[in-house]
């Protein structure tokens, strides 16, 4: 596929030698990131008409390159196809020419339903994949012929086609939200974590992170600020350190393969709201500088905690201080957690996550 007859290259923007801007490679490399700007937002109810990305696009290029090493670049603007089918269709061809060159696409912009485009090109290169979502919404609903922000999520977990290992749903809101749908989750033994509990630090829900393959944001997660971010604002959700250091806890994921950042509000002019997504890019960025930086073979130590008559293994990772529940020596082997599991478990308390790993 010739992707010049399917995309808008970018416009030149002039900037100063540190910054990110003028580190963007000509050609799409291996081992990389590769930007891509969508602006189909039909899968939510709205057009999709071609965007001008250039606000957001002069936000991230200016800032600073720091030392990063990957080499990034900068596809352009997807154009939209006749139908979302043909749009999801496009956007599955440019993934996999990245995934080709073991290079991490990073869809920004176009709604939430771009997230199945970003599993399905996935798992083509990957089997057993763990997926990671931000979202203030969990949807199954089944109807529609085509695919939108509320059906895309029931598609993947229903399609016999596609092999999904875990799937972290993250942000959540109860008073948005259906109550059967968040059982029917749990009941599959998949997490699903409130917005309450990922508020002020991100060390509680940081080990869904960590073996994530594909990470998606829904904007509608993050509040508005005076003039709307997303295409469903809302008054409650994450704040604007928070959702960058979540942007950073996804880089370093060791298994990151694909980023989608959806229902996003491209029309807006509030030069915040193109800080904000340029500095979540950002973000994104050096947490995967940071991890190519990381030492591959791991140390780690061992504590033996006893529980109701049991004992169990916690081992932790000398280098990055990162905990792992279980005492084989293959850590794929083992459950991410957080140091509060296992300081709860020393006082004799398992959470359901750690339980129901004991018991799969």
């Amino acid at each position: 596929m010739n992707f010049e007859d399917f995309i808008i290259l970018p416009k030149f923007l002039v900037t100063e030698k540190w910054q990110l801007g003028s580190h963007f490679k000509d050609e799409l490399p291996e081992d990389g990131i590769a930007l891509l700007w969508v602006s189909d937002n039909k899968g939510a109810g709205g057009s999709a008409e071609v965007q001008d990305f250039h606000k957001f696009r002069r936000e991230l290029y200016k800032l600073s390159a720091l030392d990063f090493d990957v080499p990034v670049y900068d596809f352009g603007d997807l154009v939209s196809g006749k139908s979302v089918q043909d749009t999801h269709y496009i956007l599955q061809e440019v993934l996999s020419a990245c995934h080709y060159k073991r290079t991490i696409p990073v869809v920004i912009g176009g709604s939430n339903d771009f997230s199945y485009s970003l599993f399905s090109a996935l798992n083509f290169h990957q089997k057993d994949i763990s997926y990671t979502q931000i979202s203030n919404v969990v949807s199954l609903s089944n109807e529609g012929e085509e695919i939108n922000e509320k059906n895309f999520l029931s598609r993947i977990f229903s399609s016999k086609n596609f092999s999904i290992k875990n799937y972290h749903h993250l942000g959540y809101q109860k008073h948005l939200n259906e109550v059967d749908s968040i059982k029917l989750i749990k009941e599959v033994e998949f997490d699903v974590v409130r917005l309450a509990e990922m508020m002020n630090s991100t060390a509680k829900t940081e080990p869904y992170f960590r073996n994530a393959n594909l990470v998606t944001v829904n904007c509608d997660a993050v509040e508005s600020m005076s003039e709307p971010f997303s295409l469903h604002p809302q008054v409650n959700g994450l704040n604007r350190r928070e959702i960058c250091a979540y942007m950073k806890e996804a880089g370093l994921s060791s298994k990151l393969q694909s980023v989608g950042i959806f229902n996003l509000d491209i029309e807006t002019d509030h030069v915040l709201n193109h800080q904000l997504l340029a500095q979540m890019v950002w973000y994104l960025m050096e947490g995967i500088n940071i991890r190519r930086s990381h030492p591959k073979e791991k140390k780690l130590e061992t504590f033996w905690v006893l529980v109701d008559d049991s004992e169990y293994a916690f081992q932790r990772d000398t280098f990055s201080g990162l905990w792992y529940f279980g005492d084989s020596g293959n850590l794929e082997d083992c459950l991410p957690c957080s140091q509060e599991d296992y300081d709860q478990a020393k006082k004799g308390y398992l959470n359901t996550r750690l339980f129901n790993f004991i018991n799969r």
